[in-house]
């Protein structure tokens, strides 16, 4: 009740001032725009998940303050397609088996790793949620380095140099596809038998819908599309070995834009061995300033780069459809990274609306990804902090509280989905955009989101007497805010996402 009346209170305000801002001085902080839906027309039938990844790291730990509140955040988002990836920083939290078999024994070991995957897939696939499984951290023994690579005693300590080398020990890729295989078996069919005959059981049994292979593989260990695709096709033997019904997913490029040749020679069934599935292909996009730009600047930066990426996506499913057009679309990563945000430290602080324009970002690309039969719209990442992209977090590193990124996402999914009608949508102005849907239960729904920091007034025709859920600053973390609408005018804050439900 206190949000509607909120609200209430908000919309008549920006009313009374746009009102009042007639005739008078030109340059008003505002922007008035009409959208316009014809709901006789039908331009797509959406096939668009969105969903999330998690990227393992010391916060997810059960000793974590945060543990408790982040899994069960992660439950409730009811997600399909989360994306679960055990990555190089921490390489005893992601690598299974960090020394190299010898004199009959290995060193196998999952005590770390398990409280992390079994919490993920209780979350997730045990609810009955597809999920996408990435270990994206090749064991460095298995590639040809100048030394052996160490890595730190303590798990909770950073390490961005375990990933080296580009030669792999193995030619054969043989030693590499077992390692994923035993992974796949210690959680699907209840444990393996090492490389010495050695069986070791897990007890666990879930189900893995998609295993990635491998991540951002242009950039770690610089992998060509010839020895990536060869890899691949080992993975994937080997895998459907002991999980026949798994699927793949494969790429993950992080710089999509960079080489198209690699989808070219991935998505050509010809470069790979006969009868291996090309089940789906990911890769991401981060908008990010640079360090010189003003925060005043950034909507202008992360809208501008987000609509590069997306000519960007239009490219790379003229490949697809040309050589693999059953292969589906996974863009697993999409976020934003501030330029002081490293790796290894927070230089600044994270400015109050960062989270809302991030969020309208995201909200922006699920519209136009869906419009573009994306299949899959992943935002990036559950849990970020100093050391690891704080300004990717979608949930505070201190509380565990959601943020308005992780909103945004329970917006979208509980509102949009798979088998909904895009409906064809006119607005006026580039600083809002608008997307009409029909849901398969016949509701009519607009899409409506604030890119810029002013806020804003939109005449939608039919919107008197509708619900609305939205999510600005002054939601903040707090949750997805709900009102009654009193006329045809919606007031929208600035980097406001908004679901106009129509009676």
């Amino acid at each position: 009740m206190q949000m509607q009346l909120r609200r209430w209170a908000a919309h008549v305000a920006q009313i009374l001032a746009a009102l009042a801002a007639l005739g008078a001085a030109p340059a008003r902080a505002q922007t008035r725009a009409r959208v316009s839906v014809d709901w006789g027309k039908v331009v797509r039938i959406s096939k668009t998940t969105a969903t999330l990844q998690v990227v393992v790291n010391p916060l997810l730990r059960r000793d974590s303050p945060i543990h408790n509140r982040v899994f069960q955040d992660l439950r409730e988002l009811n997600c399909d397609y989360v994306r679960f990836v055990p990555w190089l920083p921490y390489p005893k939290l992601a690598v299974a088996e960090l020394d190299p078999p010898r004199a009959g024994k290995t060193s196998w070991h999952f005590s770390l790793i398990d409280p992390l995957t079994v919490d993920f897939l209780n979350a997730t696939a045990a609810q009955g949620h597809s999920v996408v499984l990435n270990f994206s951290t090749i064991p460095e023994w298995m590639f040809v380095t100048p030394k052996p690579v160490a890595y730190p005693a303590d798990p909770d300590q950073v390490d961005w140099n375990y990933e080296q080398g580009t030669e792999m020990r193995d030619p054969t890729m043989k030693q590499v596809a077992d390692y994923y295989a035993r992974l796949v078996s210690w959680y699907a069919k209840g444990g393996f038998t090492d490389e010495y005959g050695k069986w070791h059981s897990s007890g666990y049994h879930y189900p893995i819908a998609y295993w990635e292979v491998l991540n951002e593989v242009d950039s770690e260990h610089q992998m060509s599309p010839e020895l990536y695709s060869r890899l691949y096709d080992a993975v994937v033997k080997a895998i459907h070995a002991v999980s026949p019904q798994t699927k793949f997913v494969g790429m993950a490029l992080a710089a999509p834009r960079s080489d198209p040749g690699f989808f070219e020679y991935f998505l050509n069934p010809k470069n790979h061995l006969p009868h291996t599935p090309l089940d789906m292909i990911s890769y991401h996009f981060y908008a990010s300033p640079s360090p010189e730009e003003p925060a005043t600047v950034w909507p202008y930066t992360f809208f501008a780069q987000a609509d590069g990426f997306l000519d960007v996506v239009h490219y790379i499913e003229s490949i697809r459809k040309r050589l693999a057009p059953s292969t589906r679309t996974d863009i697993d990563e999409l976020g934003s990274i501030l330029p002081y945000d490293t790796a290894a430290h927070m230089v600044r602080p994270i400015p109050h609306f960062y989270w809302n324009l991030s969020g309208a970002m995201y909200a922006y690309l699920y519209a136009r990804l869906t419009r573009l039969g994306i299949d899959v719209v992943g935002e990036s990442q559950m849990v970020g902090y100093p050391t690891q992209y704080p300004s990717v977090s979608m949930v505070d590193w201190t509380t565990g509280q959601p943020n308005a990124r992780y909103w945004v996402l329970k917006l979208l999914h509980d509102n949009f989905g798979p088998g909904d009608k895009l409906i064809q949508t006119g607005f006026d102005t580039s600083a809002i955009y608008a997307q009409g849907f029909i849901t398969p239960g016949g509701t009519r729904e607009v899409l409506l989101i604030n890119k810029r920091s002013r806020p804003a007034v939109v005449s939608l025709s039919g919107a008197e007497g509708a619900h609305e859920d939205y999510v600005n600053q002054e939601t903040g973390s707090k949750g997805i805010g709900t009102a009654n609408l009193v006329s045809d005018e919606v007031a929208l804050g600035g980097f406001e996402v908004t679901v106009v439900t129509l009676p």
